[in-house]
């Protein structure tokens, strides 16, 4: 019998997506704290515009993506950031999820090691072992804010290390990294001749600090990668970005030419109408998800919930109470009515932390803390009431 390969027998299912099977599959309405999906419509012009390239007719267009968006990209990097973005090093891609997917092919192969912090985003592990690499976690602790130690990554390079994987605004903890901690990992992949993978998903989510656009402290050393997933609440629409190194961008547009031919022609349209169209919606959002990010602080700390201020991004770490599993934790809390991520779907550093999305309504958080707090009040008094999904954690 046919069999699957070693690596793919090695990917995990993902954390996340078992506890949104249950609360899809629940017979009674769930508060959904537990996915990254904006509740907020795409924007009426971008869909137009979408609209509008469907009845003219969809075609083949170019791998690295149609040169009209490129180049609105690439003065978007310039107009923002400051960094030097030709077109020919602005490819656009299936998502966010392809750049990274890309990018790792065209530099890590069997053996080599890919730095990660932990926590995050599980797929950057996945895409690791899919390639048959070997993820090497460095720690994002709460006590630090959750944010990376240079020194810390120093001591992991091996001459086996390929990429830093850097990620700020980070998912799943809301971080920002501090520009001076930025520039130290960007010295070291200079020093040490890596490539630096930097998942700026969330460049436009910013709440305290400032986002530092790593690639224009290294240009030869850093790949960007960027959503219109988040930004303009895109998620289905599936348009991602990448700003590359000169010197690997051809090997890259020959992975997506292999893995997707190009991006949809019509949600091309689409992210064109989102880049150069009116950009009220995206302040708009961002103001949105800090009122609601204060509103979850502010509640979980009235309920004696001390957790870290996210800085960014739409997501926030909460720490359960001693001893609490994540996983265990978030399978009894879809039985009361409330999804949460747990922190183990992110690595092995948050396995007491529950990652609540702040992509749903000030409504919606506040009633679904509402539910968890009381939750939390039953686990500290030991009551077993409620506990009914107890043997699906075993």
């Amino acid at each position: 019998m046919p069999h699957v390969t070693p690596n793919a027998g090695r990917l995990p299912h993902s954390g996340i997506r078992e506890i949104v099977d249950l609360a899809l599959n629940s017979p009674t309405p769930i508060i959904r704290l537990e996915i990254g999906e904006p509740d907020f419509p795409t924007p009426a012009h971008v869909v137009e515009a979408a609209f509008d390239a469907a009845r003219r007719g969809s075609s083949y267009v170019q791998t690295p993506g149609m040169p009209i968006l490129r180049e609105a990209l690439s003065a978007r990097l310039t107009r923002t950031y400051g960094v030097e973005a030709p077109i020919e090093r602005v490819l656009i891609t299936h998502g966010a999820v392809q750049a990274v997917d890309a990018l790792m092919a065209a530099v890590v192969g069997e053996g080599d090691e890919v730095l990660i912090p932990d926590p995050s985003w599980p797929n950057y592990e996945m895409q690791a072992t899919l390639l048959g690499a070997v993820p090497v976690h460095y720690a994002l602790r709460a006590e630090d804010a959750f944010h990376p130690d240079a020194e810390e990554i120093a001591a992991l390079i091996t001459p086996r290390t390929r990429v830093i994987v850097l990620n700020s605004p980070s998912n799943p903890t809301g971080a920002v990294t501090p520009p001076e901690t930025v520039a130290a990992i960007v010295e070291l992949a200079v020093r040490h001749d890596l490539l630096i993978i930097s998942d700026e998903v969330y460049d436009e989510i910013v709440f305290d600090g400032a986002h530092t656009h790593v690639a224009a402290l290294a240009p030869d050393h850093v790949a960007s990668v960027f959503s219109f997933s988040k930004t303009y609440a895109m998620t289905g629409w599936r348009v991602g970005y990448a700003l590359v190194p000169s010197w690997i961008a051809d090997t890259v547009v020959r992975i997506l030419e292999l893995e997707t031919s190009c991006v949809s022609s019509v949600t091309q349209a689409a992210a064109l109408a989102a880049a150069t169209g009116p950009q009220g919606v995206v302040t708009e959002m961002r103001e949105a998800y800090r009122s609601r990010r204060d509103v979850a602080v502010d509640t979980l700390r009235a309920g004696g919930v001390d957790l870290i201020r996210p800085e960014g991004a739409f997501y926030a770490m909460v720490p359960l109470p001693d001893g609490v599993d994540s996983r265990t934790a978030a399978l009894e809390l879809v039985g009361a009515g409330v999804s949460f991520a747990p922190g183990s779907a992110f690595g092995r550093n948050a396995p007491h932390h529950l990652r609540i999305s702040l992509a749903t309504s000030e409504a919606g958080i506040r009633e679904g803390l509402r539910r968890f707090l009381a939750w939390r009040e039953d686990a500290a008094l030991g009551d077993p009431a409620g506990r009914a999904l107890d043997g699906a954690s075993r």
